[in-house]
């Protein structure tokens, strides 16, 4: 499909131990479309946060494979697959994982700087106003509320424009009201800048602002729903 910018081929993961083989995905397979929203859901232990993993190319599968773009990730050198990564996808994450020892403004300017931008600090600066948080810009993560935090995490990941969003439980650390307030942004940046967003949750009323959920269990699609 010509519109396809995700395609998740007949994924398996196992690993062995000394107990034994287990099976953590088993032959997962669909299509994300280009600016399409989809979110994984499943219970803790399902493998979801796996699969995003694998998606990202962060991890790899023990057999099966993933294209991004049309390209196949693992048939990559891991530098010819960070690259590839660092130009097309963008990650949120329930930890945030900003940089303590940069500011706001530095932790947003980052991957500008390893993309070597020279517009960094005037994209960096736009992108934190458009996430509210112009007073910010100077201010370390220590200082920075749960929401705050996420906010730049999530200026960080859109300041690049990357063509796929993953985020993996980005609320899971927030309180109700913070959580929507972030959530709502997320949707936001997503139509704004045309992106495909991959969302890893277990709430199914975030699930549920997706264009399709596909439900993960025991390490297999156990069923897919569009226009939830």
């Amino acid at each position: 499909m010509s519109d396809s910018i995700i395609s998740v081929e007949h994924v398996f993961k196992s690993v062995t131990d000394s107990t034994g083989t287990l099976d953590i995905l088993r032959d997962i397979d669909f299509v994300l479309n280009v600016r399409e929203t989809v979110a994984i859901v499943g219970a803790s232990g399902s493998g979801k946060s796996t699969l995003l993993s694998i998606i990202a190319g962060l991890d790899t599968p023990t057999r099966g494979t993933v294209r991004l773009a049309g390209q196949d990730m693992f048939a990559m050198s891991e530098d010819d697959r960070a690259h590839l990564r660092a130009q097309k996808v963008g990650f949120v994450f329930q930890s945030f994982q900003l940089l303590g020892n940069l500011t706001a403004l530095e932790n947003v300017m980052l991957p500008l700087e390893l993309a070597d931008r020279r517009d960094a600090r005037k994209a960096a600066t736009e992108m934190l106003a458009r996430v509210g948080l112009s007073e910010r810009l100077g201010h370390y993560p220590k200082v920075l509320s749960g929401g705050e935090q996420q906010r730049v995490a999530l200026a960080r990941a859109f300041v690049v424009k990357p063509a796929v969003l993953l985020a993996d439980e980005p609320t899971g650390s927030l309180d109700f009201a913070t959580g929507e307030k972030v959530m709502e942004l997320m949707f936001d940046l997503n139509r704004e800048l045309g992106t495909t967003l991959v969302l890893v949750t277990h709430d199914r009323a975030i699930a549920q602002r997706c264009a399709r959920c596909i439900t993960i269990e025991a390490g297999q699609v156990l069923d897919t729903t569009v226009g939830v």
